[in-house]
């Protein structure tokens, strides 16, 4: 039988770990660029360092970062710590052709919407104007700026650490004539009746960021990529009546174009995103 890195790492603890808690060593992690994130259970923390080794080693990566409180506050920093290797953990992460720097130390960066991504980067026309509401590092703007090319892409971000790093991935891609990077709260910096398409990619009451949505597309008319956490039970309808409630403010109603599930969020609650088309 094929031996897989876990069983590797697994084989290697064995001989300092007690038998009665290795079977507790996570089989699950995330890899940015050089740098490996995991999540140790209690029981397993006074081994941290030991362990962080072992997945360093066999994943062949230059640090490994415990999770040790999620994703926190309106910047949604990671909570971690370094266990293993380099205490300066910036790193370049290549997916799909697109280079993003990143410190996963200070940033997140969600491997589960790989996919998205790469939906995003030719969903856009050569003609369009892009307004990205929550820009982050880039994780939506860059695929869409590298192969679809549009016109123009306004890239909004409000957290200090991933606009800087937003703004170097404009450079490392080579695409600062196509995206202009916007720092601060997109409900004063976003440009308004501009867009010909926006990404509304925020999970903690997107519905709230709906109006400035509205306002940035040109006469209120265009395509609009709205993400939102919705129990399994209310798809689409949820979502759809969040956007219909906005549009009818300002006399716009809405036509569904597509439903796309991302990924399971928590047991029932799936993260969805809904591509509409706001018109007359």
């Amino acid at each position: 039988m094929r031996q897989t890195p876990f069983n590797y790492i697994k084989k290697t603890l064995s001989s300092v770990i007690p038998l009665e808690i290795i079977q507790h060593l996570p089989d699950k992690w995330k890899k940015i660029g050089t740098i490996v994130t995991i999540k140790l259970p209690e029981e397993l923390s006074q081994y941290k360092q030991l362990i962080g080794k072992a997945y360093a080693e066999e994943l062949d990566c230059t640090a490994v970062l415990n999770d040790v409180g999620g994703i926190s506050g309106v910047y949604r920093k990671p909570v971690v710590e370094v266990i293993f290797g380099s205490a300066i953990t910036e790193t370049i992460h290549s997916e799909n052709g697109i280079h993003f720097k990143v410190d996963p130390q200070k940033i997140m960066f969600s491997s589960g919407n790989m996919t998205e991504r790469r939906r995003m980067a030719t969903i856009a026309h050569k003609n369009e104007t892009v307004v990205d509401l929550f820009a982050g590092i880039g994780y939506f703007t860059l695929p869409m700026a590298v192969y679809s090319q549009p016109k123009k892409i306004f890239a909004c971000e409000i957290n200090p650490v991933a606009f800087k790093y937003l703004c170097a991935n404009v450079v490392l891609n080579h695409v600062n004539t196509i995206v202009e990077p916007l720092f601060g709260d997109n409900r004063e910096s976003a440009p308004k009746d501009c867009a010909d398409r926006v990404i509304l990619g925020y999970l903690k009451d997107p519905q709230e960021f709906l109006w400035v949505a509205l306002e940035c597309l040109r006469k209120n008319n265009g395509v609009l990529h709205y993400h939102e956490l919705v129990p399994v039970e209310f798809i689409p309808e949820q979502p759809l009546s969040h956007i219909e409630k906005a549009a009818k403010q300002y006399y716009r109603s809405v036509e569904l174009l597509n439903v796309n599930k991302i990924k399971s969020y928590a047991p029932r609650i799936d993260h969805m995103v809904l591509d509409v088309r706001i018109l007359e």
